[in-house]
């Protein structure tokens, strides 16, 4: 098994490749998606959030208010690091049960959105980052998912920088262009993963 985190800014097209490697043939493992199973009605994880920041964080439905929740935690330090601690361990838990259902000689792409801000590189064999400028991230926080500008500069910067992100990288996929020059990119990322979980 080859363990590969992947990571990117806000913006970057993270999910994109990751839509990609998993048409190739990778086992994806995606820390945002299990983000939300582990705080959906019901949980622990849930009753911690609302213990910790109070119902205003809860929809009248009973489910988590993301922009409400957000609003507390990206403007601050120390709240982000509170629902941090809640959310991080369960979503560590539940990938490593997903990961060790995973095929022995699969390719495991972790996508971790926080991969650099966490120190986690070392928990994998390689580290892709996609990277993309800090002014195409915020155009595309802006057109693509209708964040105002304050909000989209706010989550970028509640983020490690750019040149953190590179620094962890083993693999980097340039996604600054169109959609169209990305994919042969993934590919040859791709081509290398297969190539280095084959020779393990």
């Amino acid at each position: 098994m080859l363990k590969v985190g992947l990571t990117g800014g806000i913006g970057a097209g993270k999910s994109e490749v990751s839509r990609l490697l998993v048409r190739y043939g990778a086992v994806l493992i995606d820390s945002d998606r299990i983000a939300r199973e582990v705080v959906e009605p019901g949980t622990p994880g849930l009753a911690a959030v609302v213990e910790e920041f109070g119902a205003g964080v809860l929809t009248a439905e009973g489910t988590l208010d993301r922009p409400a929740l957000g609003a507390l935690v990206f403007a601050d330090a120390g709240r982000l690091a509170a629902l941090n601690a809640i959310v991080h361990p369960l979503v560590g838990a539940r990938a490593a049960e997903l990961e060790r259902a995973a095929p022995e000689d699969a390719v495991v792409v972790h996508d971790v959105p926080l991969l650099t801000e966490n120190g986690l590189a070392p928990l994998y064999d390689l580290v892709v980052v996609v990277d993309a400028t800090a002014e195409t991230q915020l155009e595309r926080l802006v057109t693509l998912r209708g964040m105002t500008e304050s909000d989209a500069r706010a989550r970028m910067a509640a983020q490690a920088t750019r040149d953190r992100r590179l620094a962890v990288a083993d693999l980097i996929v340039d996604n600054d262009g169109p959609l169209e020059a990305l994919e042969p990119q993934v590919r040859t990322v791709w081509d290398e993963l297969a190539r280095r979980a084959a020779a393990r």
